[in-house]
């Protein structure tokens, strides 16, 4: 885009472009957003028919799979093959941003809500920074530091709520989410230096076929294959739209998001996931919303917003 000033009896070919950009980058972030947030709502439908997490994470990868070993082989097309070491990096990229963040994530929704999980998740980005400090030295600002207290303190909020009405198993729930979060936050911190020699696209699609395969695994060792067959039809289908419209689908969108605003509008914009998740799960779950649970969920989106637009000054 020409970063001449347009001509004032006009608007310029180029701000039009921007514009364009702009509202369609918005509109795909927040789809993306909503859709995945939409993830742990499904997977609550899904247990109301008896299956356990080691199954449905399973069925999941195994019809997710298909369209993340293409993006992985779109993305790689023309491309130097893969070295040992890179090999050795996305493997580790795939257990532990993929794998052990999805079934940790899907172990802590038995005991949980999807409101709870979705908060707990959302406290990923200061636990990068939190690493960043731990292993690099990285400096957290005072503004940071406060904004990590009020989004811990609105997760509190919650679980106190959760545990009056659901009782003390809320707890190991939210240890599981919580750690799956750990998980995924090791992912970002590592990812930095590979994604720059593989790109994006490719890593996402190589990473998330190792944690489909991961997952299959699991399922193989800790089932018999005949399980997979027993479940209800309704685990199937809901599956289904979990792999393609709550895995894949915003996967792409928030990456096509991110080429149009930004990944610093995107993250803004990934904070209606919590709301979404409230309202959906109130709506499609008969989940409890009680003031505690609203005030806590607003001192979440509100520590996460101030926490990523100091982060994103600073940068």
């Amino acid at each position: 885009m020409s970063s001449s000033p347009s001509s004032p009896s006009a608007p310029s070919h180029s701000g039009s472009h921007s514009g364009s950009h702009l509202a369609s980058g918005l509109i795909l972030g927040v789809v993306g957003a909503i859709a995945f947030s939409g993830k742990a709502i499904i997977v609550k439908l899904a247990y109301r028919h008896q299956v356990d997490a080691v199954t449905l994470i399973m069925l999941r990868m195994v019809f997710a799979l298909p369209f993340f070993a293409a993006m992985a082989w779109w993305a790689s097309r023309g491309k130097a093959a893969l070295t040992r070491k890179d090999w050795l990096g996305v493997i580790g990229l795939g257990v532990s941003g993929y794998y052990l963040a999805s079934f940790l994530d899907f172990a802590g929704l038995v005991y949980i809500t999807a409101g709870l999980e979705r908060l707990v998740l959302y406290l990923t980005p200061t636990l990068v920074v939190g690493l960043g400090w731990l292993l690099y030295g990285q400096r957290i600002t005072r503004v940071q530091a406060l904004a990590m207290l009020i989004s811990y303190a609105g997760v509190l909020a919650v679980f106190g709520q959760e545990v009056r009405l659901q009782g003390s198993s809320v707890a190991w729930g939210v240890t599981l989410v919580f750690l799956s979060a750990v998980s995924y936050a090791i992912y970002l911190v590592y990812s930095g230096e590979i994604v720059r020699r593989l790109g994006s696209l490719r890593l996402v699609g190589l990473a998330t076929s190792v944690a489909c395969l991961c997952c299959m695994a699991q399922f193989a060792l800790l089932r018999p294959l005949s399980a997979a067959w027993e479940v209800a039809p309704q685990v199937v289908w809901l599956s289904v739209f979990n792999a393609v419209f709550c895995t894949v689908v915003p996967v792409l969108l928030v990456m096509m998001a991110i080429e149009r605003i930004g990944s610093s509008m995107v993250a803004q914009i990934g904070l209606i996931g919590p709301l979404s998740t409230v309202l959906m799960g109130v709506w499609l779950l008969d989940e409890p919303f009680t003031a505690g649970i609203a005030i806590g969920t607003a001192l979440v989106v509100a520590g996460i917003f101030v926490f990523t637009r100091a982060g994103a000054r600073r940068g």
